[in-house]
C-alpha cells in the first residue's frame, strides 16, 4: 500500500508539474496576446487589422507561404521518395542534413541565403545580369522560408514510405500497370496524408519566419514587409496593440492549421 500510495503520489506530482509548464508558457502567453489585441475593444483592433499596410504585410505573407509550401510539397516528396526507395553514397549523410534547418539559427539561415544569393555572389550578379534581382525582393523572402520549412514534407513523407505494403505495388506491376499509373494509384494515395500534414505544418511555420526573412526581405513597406517584420516593427514603434492585432491573425490561422493536421493525422490512424 506504502509503494502504491507513492507511485499514485509521484505520477500526481509529475502530471502537475507538466499542466504547470503547459499552462505557463503555452497558455498564458496565447492568452495574453488575445486579451492585449481586444482590451481596447473591437474598434481599435479592427481599425489596426484594417490598416493597409498591416494588410498588405498579412495578404503577402500568405501569398509566399503557399509558394514556399508547394515548391516543399514538390520537393520534399521527390527527396523523401529517394531517401526511402533508393541506396547510393552519402545517402545517410544527405538524410541527417535535412533536419539541418531545426538545428540552425534561422538568422544564419538568412545569411547563408544573403551570401549566396546577393548582389555581389555569382548567382545574384547572373540574376542582374538578365534583369532581376532576387535579394531585397519576393524571390529571397520564398528561397528563406522554403529553407526553413525544408524538412516537414520530407519527415511525413519518410514513414509512410517505410510502412508502405509493397505487396500492392508488385501486384499493381503484375496486373500491366505502367510505374507512373502505380504511383498515382497505389503509392500516392498512401503518401497524401503525409504530404498535407507535412505541407500545412510547413505552412504555418512559413507565416510566422522572422529571423531568416528580416535579413533578405529589404522589409520595404508594401512590397516586401512581411507580417513577422511588421509586428517587430509595431513592437519598436510602442504600438503593441497593433502588433498584438496582427498576430492574432497569424495565430489563429495557426490553430485552424494545427488543427486540420490532427484532423488528418486522427482519419489516417483509424484506417
Amino acid at each position: 500500500m506504502n509503494i502504491r500510495f507513492r507511485s499514485r503520489g509521484w505520477s500526481f506530482g509529475f502530471r502537475s508539474a507538466i499542466m504547470l509548464y503547459f499552462v505557463l508558457l503555452i497558455v498564458l502567453p496565447i492568452l495574453g496576446i488575445y486579451t492585449q489585441s481586444f482590451k481596447l475593444g473591437w474598434t481599435p483592433f479592427w481599425e489596426s487589422v484594417s490598416d493597409p499596410l498591416a494588410w498588405k504585410a498579412v495578404l503577402l505573407t500568405l501569398k509566399l507561404a503557399i509558394i514556399a509550401t508547394v515548391i516543399n510539397i514538390f520537393l520534399g516528396t521527390m527527396i523523401g521518395w529517394v531517401l526511402i526507395r533508393y541506396r547510393f553514397p552519402g545517402r545517410r549523410l544527405l538524410n541527417s542534413l535535412v533536419d539541418l534547418p531545426f538545428a540552425l539559427p534561422t538568422a544564419v539561415g538568412g545569411l547563408m541565403i544573403l551570401l549566396l544569393l546577393g548582389p555581389n555572389s555569382l548567382v545574384g550578379s547572373f540574376a542582374s545580369g538578365m534583369g532581376f534581382d532576387i535579394v531585397f525582393h519576393e524571390p529571397a523572402i520564398v528561397v528563406a522560408m522554403v529553407f526553413v520549412t525544408f524538412p516537414f514534407v520530407i519527415r511525413a513523407v519518410q514513414p509512410l514510405l517505410e510502412e508502405m505494403d509493397k505487396s500492392e505495388e508488385e501486384a499493381s506491376y503484375t496486373l500491366g500497370a505502367s510505374k507512373s499509373h502505380t504511383f498515382f494509384h497505389v503509392i500516392f494515395p498512401s503518401m497524401l496524408p503525409g504530404i498535407s500534414s507535412g505541407a500545412m505544418l510547413a505552412f504555418s511555420r512559413a507565416l510566422a519566419e522572422f529571423g531568416a526573412v528580416v535579413l533578405v526581405a529589404g522589409n520595404i513597406p508594401g512590397k516586401t514587409l512581411i507580417a513577422s517584420v511588421y509586428i517587430f516593427g509595431e513592437i519598436e514603434s510602442d504600438n503593441p496593440q497593433g502588433a498584438a492585432a496582427v498576430s492574432v491573425m497569424l495565430l489563429t490561422l495557426s490553430f485552424l492549421i494545427l488543427w486540420a493536421v490532427n484532423l488528418v493525422q486522427t482519419r489516417r490512424l483509424g484506417k
